[in-house]
């Protein structure tokens, strides 16, 4: 093609006219495009994985703020494109509140608004700090990665933290960009896409004056290169041969419990009489009675009781459990455990743990969560909010107590040293393996059935698979109805179970590998890149000058 035709003067003209249009949107129109940008990103992420929308959306975000005269219009931008983004990446919550409708579904508006605000105030943040030091050449994409991995990283620790879908994520699909994870973790991938994706329309945009084809080649190079580079890391790493743990065969079980059951007393019996009827048969259907099965798995509290203060149940399990097998399972707990029919006292902890037992029904080991969830484990300002009628969506009043700290790893017959991690607390990068002592397995039960069949449990799987990644540890997850199953140190998922799907799965335990950059060095690989970042800001502001 010369590079002098129409077709090749077109591209670079009608790109330098949309940033045009963007930056004079201004009132209602401009709110619109905002919140339509950042809603679309959400298809960035599991399950549709669409991270080409960004190539779009992430350079009308720039355009935005090319369009904002003061740091006040630089917030409202960062705020709007949030709101969409957040609003469409977590609407799934709004499921929670219909569990229980007849309490709780007057707040659904409120939680699929307030939250998406709240956490959009990161990213207003974030957009008013790079206003300060925004200018017209391409340097500001750096600024702009800048500020917004360094709230990115801010929103997974303030006030507990709640790092969910960060942009990172849209480098993580298919499986051989995910490697990059072991190196720089999801913080230092979201640098990197807020560079990678905005970068080749910002830079064909700057200059409509130089329509050429070599313009448009070195704006696609500056997303190719990288990307390209992160291909080729990720299939050299992904030729490392499997190992798995000598004599150890897990047994995963998912029954799929309806949420709106599993805690009316009537359902009881049958709920655990369920999950024993699938840890006895095979995933083929026969009833094997466990044999050659040295670990069954059953999600985040699995029986919907305090199984140490149930007598009967823990004999059933004495019974059925043979000789060689550990059962480990999420469990709720008293601290210290309450006789039969015993009232709680003040001192008394309510905890939300992983309870393992041996082949007589006692407990050999436990993990109790540390990172709660708030509004479903504990209630911020609880006296206050539970005066106007408020509680937390998770069954029995009051909060419950947290763990130890740094996170103790379990020592499990026939296992190597174990990580447990309930539900959500896969989510936060570098903040899984806390102590000196390093893992050979994470263990994760959750119960994702608060959501349905949203997109909520897709993405929340795949955000473990790279915390398995990130510390090159392979993940046993055991959710109550998916996604459930083995996920290898380079996040290949070896077995699994569907959302929805009842069933048990047999799986080998793969071993964990030499720990990688991020399990080392953690977040100060996020810092390596954005101090690159800024030099890489100045020598572009220096050539444009």
């Amino acid at each position: 093609m010369d590079a002098a035709s129409p077709s090749a003067q077109m591209n670079p003209a009608l790109v330098a006219r949309i940033r045009g249009a963007v930056m004079e949107l201004r009132g209602w129109r401009r709110a619109l495009v905002a919140i339509g940008a950042g809603g679309l990103s959400a298809l960035a992420f599991a399950p549709m994985f669409a991270a080409p929308v960004l190539f779009i959306t992430l350079p009308v975000f720039v355009w935005l703020l090319d369009g904002s005269p003061t740091w006040r219009r630089a917030f409202s931008a960062g705020w709007l494109f949030g709101f969409g983004y957040f609003f469409c990446n977590l609407f799934w919550i709004g499921e929670a509140f219909l569990v229980e409708a007849d309490k709780f579904a007057w707040l659904l508006p409120f939680a699929i608004t307030l939250l998406p605000a709240g956490l959009a105030l990161f990213w207003g943040i974030g957009a008013a700090a790079a206003h300060g030091l925004w200018t017209n050449g391409f340097s500001r994409v750096f600024v702009f990665a800048i500020a917004l991995s360094i709230v990115e990283w801010l929103r997974g620790h303030i006030l507990t933290g709640f790092p969910w879908d960060l942009p990172g994520y849209a480098l993580t699909y298919p499986l051989p960009l995910m490697q990059t994870a072991a190196l720089v973790g999801a913080y230092g991938l979201t640098a990197i896409a807020l560079v990678v994706f905005p970068a080749p329309l910002v830079f064909i945009g700057d200059t409509p004056g130089r329509p050429t084809i070599r313009r448009m080649i070195d704006g696609i190079l500056l997303a190719a290169a990288p990307i390209s580079l992160m291909f080729a890391y990720g299939n050299w790493r992904l030729q490392e041969p499997q190992e798995f743990v000598p004599g150890v065969k897990l047994r995963i079980v998912q029954p799929s419990v309806p949420q709106r059951e599993k805690w009316l007393p009537e359902f009881q019996r049958r709920i655990f009489d369920d999950h024993v009827a699938l840890s006895l048969t095979s995933p083929s259907g026969e009833k094997d009675s466990l044999a050659g099965i040295t670990h069954v798995i059953w999600p985040e509290a699995a029986m919907p009781f305090f199984p140490l203060e149930a007598p009967v149940a823990l004999d059933i399990l004495a019974n059925v459990i043979p000789a060689g097998t550990t059962l480990i399972t999420g469990a709720l707990r008293h601290d210290p455990v309450l006789a039969p029919g015993a009232a709680l006292t003040e001192t008394t902890r309510t905890l939300n743990s992983i309870l393992v037992l041996d082949e007589h029904a006692r407990p050999v080991a436990t993990y109790d969560k540390t990172h709660l969830v708030p509004f479903g484990e504990y209630m911020p300002y609880e006296k206050t909010l539970s005066s106007i009628g408020i509680e937390k969506l998770t069954h029995g009043r009051g909060s419950f107590a947290t763990g130890p700290e740094p996170r103790p790893l379990m020592h499990i017959p026939g296992l190597p040293p174990a990580l447990g991690l309930v539900c959500y607390e896969a989510l936060f990068p570098g903040n899984v393996v806390q102590g000196r002592e390093r893992p050979g397995v994470i263990i994760n039960v959750t119960n994702d059935g608060w959501f349905g069949e949203s997109t909520g449990p897709f993405q929340h799987f795949h955000q473990a698979r790279v915390r398995a990644v990130e510390e090159g540890v392979p993940i046993v997850r055991a959710a109550n109805n998916g996604i459930s199953g083995v996920v290898d140190p380079f996040g290949r998922i070896l077995k699994s179970l569907g959302l929805d799907v009842r069933g048990e799965v047999d799986s080998l335990l793969p071993k964990a590998i030499t720990p990688p950059p991020y399990s080392r060095f953690g977040d100060w690989m996020l810092a390596g890149i954005l101090l690159a970042f800024g030099a890489l800001a100045a020598v572009f502001r220096k050539n444009a000058r």
